[in-house]
């Protein structure tokens, strides 16, 4: 019995000196203080009292960046919010160089998306979205490098216009779709009359297309309702046959 107390103390000394890591798991250990090493994953055994062990992920972490109030470069202001995807890479330096590196990272990230997106004009942040994430993501993946994060993307989310901006961005684009309507309708009537144009010179050179033309008229005409319709007629279609009947009236005589 007087074992017991002793084998009890051994039983919890030996259970806080086993630990078990998993595959996405690496473990900083410091002895005494003194950084020792990173281990695993598996298990892993540490001297309980001397040894310390900090467990960090490698996995890939989705840090949502709050919304942020960001004037462009052409004063206007709005509201953007991002998300990023970083891993640790080096535990290491994760847990030396910096005291927490998620709550670095977050505040990093929103200082870097205010500056970036205060340089671009708002045209800019609308239209070139993939642009600006690569440019945050190399501007946040330098400075996080000695804290071992490595930043894989970065995505801006939403930018919240004001209500006067979203009105005469609406109004900007209904003048684009009008004047693009105008310059396809122009173009329309220019082909056109570029079409008729060359109907015309091949008509004027070749007097007998005009002939044909009317007579598809007439048949055209003639399909329709029941009407009566008066259609001059080109005095070159009929003066061959009063040429003739003056040449029979001749011959008679």
């Amino acid at each position: 019995m007087g074992y017991m107390p002793l084998i009890i103390i051994v039983a919890v000394l030996l259970f806080a000196s086993i630990k078990v890591l998993n595959e996405y798991e690496r473990g900083v250990t410091l002895t005494l203080g003194r950084f020792t090493g990173v281990k695993g994953p598996g298990l892993i055994i540490l001297i309980p009292g001397i040894q310390q062990m900090f467990r960090m992920s490698t996995r890939v972490v989705v840090l949502d960046v709050p919304p942020q109030d960001v004037i462009t470069r052409d004063n206007i202001s709005v509201k953007v919010n991002a998300v990023i995807y970083f891993r640790v890479v080096n535990p290491q330096a994760a847990i030396l160089n910096v005291e927490n590196f998620m709550y670095a990272t977050s505040q990093l990230a929103q200082t870097t998306l205010r500056s970036v997106l205060g340089q671009q004009e708002l045209d800019d942040l609308l239209s070139n979205r993939d642009k600006i994430n690569q440019n945050l993501q190399q501007i946040l993946d330098l400075h996080t490098e000695p804290w071992g994060i490595k930043i894989s993307s970065v995505e801006v989310k939403n930018v919240d216009l004001p209500q006067e901006m979203q009105r005469a961005i609406a109004k900007q684009a209904e003048a684009e779709r009008e004047r693009r309507a105008k310059v396809i309708h122009a173009e329309g009537e220019f082909q056109a009359a570029q079409k008729l144009s060359d109907a015309a010179a091949i008509m004027a050179v070749n007097p007998a297309a005009i002939q044909l033309r009317y007579l598809q008229t007439l048949t055209e005409i003639a399909t329709d309702n029941n009407s009566t319709t008066i259609f001059p007629i080109p005095i070159d279609m009929i003066s061959m046959f009063m040429k003739k009947a003056l040449s029979e009236v001749k011959e008679v005589k």
